[in-house]
């Protein structure tokens, strides 16, 4: 039996302070990246590319279009975006850098809002990192930035055959147990000073990603950081340096750079409904 007063299990109920701290964040979001030169693009609420964006097709929410062609809730933005970008809007803009401020839907009924951005045809995730540090800076909240390569995990994977759940699931004890010197030094790699020592070692393969690293954190001005070298997580498209940013159990951002149609760019999400609750006070 469902009563009257219920909502379905994942959807977002905002009212009074909780409403009032999500539109602050989201005007807060939109003023930083509009200082930067983004501008704000709304992204249709359903599309026919969401399996580009999704690895696990059946978090999306199918729905049919006129025609039966079969189309989906959006489930993710980023994608979409650049999709978008490139291919409807090219004739009429040149502008690469553009943010979103929407929720995403999966399957049977997570809604989640986010602020996005992504900035188009550009290689340095710096320059989107340093946005959304800067949008935390004006929350005053000041979470942990961990920093990673993907590429790491896939390149470590081909050459010692270890499976890539073993890199998703954090299995230390296998890699340990190989009893790698450059490996285990990599495993307990965190601290952004001790990086050259580690490069010195480690196989050619992965002293070029680690350099990537150690470049992608020194263009940014940030105390609370932390890198994880072996951290793997299985995206569609973010393929190369990530970012989370992380307090406790929640996950504040993701972001990266990531490849579409033979075109680089970075881009970042930031998860509106955990700031929420993060956010003590409004500044008006």
């Amino acid at each position: 039996m469902i009563f009257e007063h219920e909502i379905p299990s994942g959807s977002k109920l905002y009212f009074g302070e909780s409403a009032k701290k999500k539109r602050y964040i989201e005007r807060v979001a939109s003023e930083v990246l509009s200082e930067g030169g983004f501008e704000e693009i709304v992204t249709p609420l359903f599309s026919y590319h969401q399996h580009q964006s999704i690895s696990d097709e059946r978090e999306l929410v199918r729905v049919n279009d006129s025609a039966n062609h079969n189309m989906s809730l959006r489930a993710d933005s980023t994608i979409d975006v650049v999709r978008i970008i490139n291919k409807r809007l090219g004739r009429n803009t040149s502008h690469k850098k553009w943010f979103y401020i929407q929720p995403v839907y999966r399957y049977p009924s997570q809604e989640q809002y986010q602020v996005g951005a992504e900035y188009i045809d550009e290689v340095k995730v710096s320059t989107v990192l340093n946005e959304s540090l800067s949008i935390f800076k004006k929350l005053d909240l000041e979470p942990l930035l961990q920093i990673s390569n993907i590429n790491i995990a896939h390149k470590i994977s081909k050459m010692l055959d270890i499976s890539l759940d073993a890199f998703r699931h954090i299995n230390v004890e296998q890699f340990l147990a190989l009893n790698i010197d450059w490996l285990t030094k990599l495993v307990y790699l965190h601290d952004i000073e001790q990086i050259d020592e580690v490069i010195a070692i480690v196989p050619d393969e992965i002293k070029g990603e680690l350099e990537k690293i150690k470049e992608l954190c020194s263009e940014i001005s940030y105390e609370n950081v932390v890198i994880a070298p072996m951290y793997y997580a299985a995206m569609l498209y973010y393929d190369e340096l990530f970012f989370r940013v992380i307090d406790k159990n929640e996950i504040y951002a993701r972001g990266g750079r990531y490849h579409n149609d033979e075109v680089t760019s970075v881009g970042f999400a930031i998860y509106t409904d955990a700031l929420v609750e993060a956010v003590k006070e409004i500044r008006l």
